[in-house]
């Protein structure tokens, strides 16, 4: 069964939010028609709550694609009206934001394809790159899959490992990921309908819920690796921070030093203008503190002009 496109190739809803998602809108349209783009309505941002386009929404109207923003997905007659009228082949997702309700999955004759940054069945749901940083994976990937009502649960299509650079954080995983998900997606859709779809194992199944502002809180009972990576993985949001008597402080450029304490969260030295501090196991190198409402600062600096302070606080779940 051939696409219904003028040259046989299937034609492409598309279905994401922010700017992870462009590559892969991109690459969909320079080798397929795309019918129809689909993101998430306008949101207030910034200080002055300006009603703003997510960055999908932004793009697509400035190349004149055509674009709805519906508010609401279940129930929306009037929207599935229009993904039916689109005469779409196949909806592609790509960090939507939304679950899609079954009578929608039904629509396109060869369905929604999803395009996941994690080799499933692990790290299913809206954070996977960085959990999978957070947990100190080496290796992740794209899984493309046939999307159903679940969260991530659809049989898998394709799928290609990455390996992670142990320098990266959540930044730079998402740059590779998303350059790997485009050229993964095309392949998809090139070979439609002939991918043969494959059962997800439950018994593997991992999940990687949204981060809260808690998830960025330094661990000091934990080793310094573990440090170390959940704050690559929540460099973008809510980003790495510790207190001390009780002040908030972001902490920035982080690294695993050899030094050693028995107590944990104690300040072992100043190293130039950075702080070693004692962790579960190892310690930690942090090279900038960021008092609120101030300017980031050389850590040792900051600390200096505190009196010195023995140690940070741990971190305790009821923490503010």
């Amino acid at each position: 069964m051939k696409g219904s496109g003028t040259d046989g190739r299937p034609r492409v809803a598309f279905f994401g939010s922010p700017a992870f998602a462009l590559p892969v809108l991109d690459a969909i349209r320079a080798e397929f028609e795309v019918v129809l783009v689909v993101a998430q309505p306008d949101k207030p941002v910034g200080r002055g709550l300006k009603l703003t386009p997510p960055p999908v929404a932004a793009h697509a109207a400035a190349l004149g694609l055509p674009l709805a923003q519906p508010r609401k997905l279940r129930g929306n007659a009037a929207f599935e009206a229009q993904l039916r009228g689109c005469g779409a082949d196949v909806a592609v997702t790509c960090a939507y934001g939304k679950i899609l309700p079954g009578s929608l999955l039904a629509v396109p004759r060869f369905g929604f394809l999803n395009t996941h940054t994690s080799l499933l069945p692990a790290y299913r749901g809206a954070a996977p790159i960085q959990w999978a940083l957070i947990r100190g994976e080496t290796v992740t990937g794209t899984t493309i899959m046939q999307t159903d009502e679940g969260m991530d649960t659809g049989p898998l299509l394709l799928q290609e490992s990455l390996p992670i650079a142990p320098e990266w954080t959540a930044l730079e995983l998402a740059d590779a990921l998303a350059t790997q998900a485009a050229r993964l997606i095309v392949s998809a859709l090139h070979q439609l309908p002939s991918l043969t779809p494959t059962a997800q194992d439950e018994s593997r199944a991992t999940h990687a819920p949204l981060l809260v502002k808690e998830d960025g809180f330094v661990r000091w009972q934990e080793s310094a690796q573990a440090v170390l990576d959940r704050h690559r993985g929540v460099a973008a949001w809510p980003q790495t921070t510790a207190f001390v008597g009780g002040v908030r402080l972001k902490l920035a450029g982080l690294s695993v030093v050899a030094d050693q304490s028995e107590e944990t969260g104690q300040v072992i030295r100043a190293d130039g203008d950075a702080l070693i501090v004692a962790c579960g196991a190892g310690a930690v190198r942090i090279q900038t503190l960021q008092p609120e409402a101030r300017k980031p600062q050389a850590a040792a600096q900051w600390w200096q002009a505190q009196g010195q302070p023995p140690r940070f606080d741990l971190w305790e779940p009821q923490q503010p």
